[in-house]
């Protein structure tokens, strides 16, 4: 059976495009219905598509192409245990911002490939881990600074209906239903619960 080549694609969010990803793996040979795109962080490598394209897809011989390191994960430690666990499995990794990793060696040179990619993969490694941290750190500052000014996160609170206290005796001496309830004060199951709970 030939060996075939797969492409990756990952955005941290169902905002972000994925079309540069997409349209560079595709200019490198990857055709569309072989490419697999998650829409989530790059913290860990818990993401459905990706899973699926390791466990169930991708087989010794075959090749996977990304566009860059940090769209297997933002975490080196993890980004080490992904290229040793296709190493492992037979599966070649091309990594279209390293040239190196595209360069096809003859065997007996394949420990230079080896090496310089191990030491570009440590540097790209840390840069993404750092850049990982740069930004959850921007989120806490922002989250801090927004706190200090009274800015509320979430959903915002539903207002206690003013016939709230009636409704919910009727509910309690069984003349009304929830349901029932729900519909008379116009809010939905869980923020009638969540207002039974706090004893409003």
């Amino acid at each position: 059976m030939d060996n075939r080549i797969y492409g990756y694609a990952r955005v941290s969010s169902r905002e972000q495009n994925e079309d540069r990803q997409i349209e560079a793996l595709k200019n490198f040979g990857v055709s569309t219905e072989n490419i697999i795109v998650d829409k989530c962080s790059g913290k860990d490598t818990e993401r459905e598509g990706y899973q699926y394209l390791k466990r169930q897809i991708l087989r010794s011989g075959d090749t996977l192409v990304i566009k860059e390191l940090d769209r297997l994960s933002r975490n080196k430690n993890d980004i080490k245990h992904e290229l040793e666990y296709f190493k492992d499995k037979g599966v070649r990794i091309k990594i279209l911002d390293i040239p190196t990793t595209l360069t096809d060696f003859p065997s007996e040179q394949m420990w230079v490939m080896d090496m310089i990619n191990a030491i570009l993969i440590e540097v790209l490694g840390s840069i993404a881990e750092n850049e990982r941290n740069k930004i959850r750190s921007r989120q806490r500052e922002g989250i801090t600074a927004a706190k200090k000014k009274n800015i509320k996160f979430g959903r915002p609170k539903v207002a206690v209906p003013d016939n709230w206290n009636d409704i919910s005796e009727q509910v309690k001496a069984k003349e009304l239903t929830v349901s029932q309830a729900i519909k008379i004060l116009n809010i939905s199951r869980s923020s009638y619960y969540r207002m039974q709970n706090s004893q409003i």
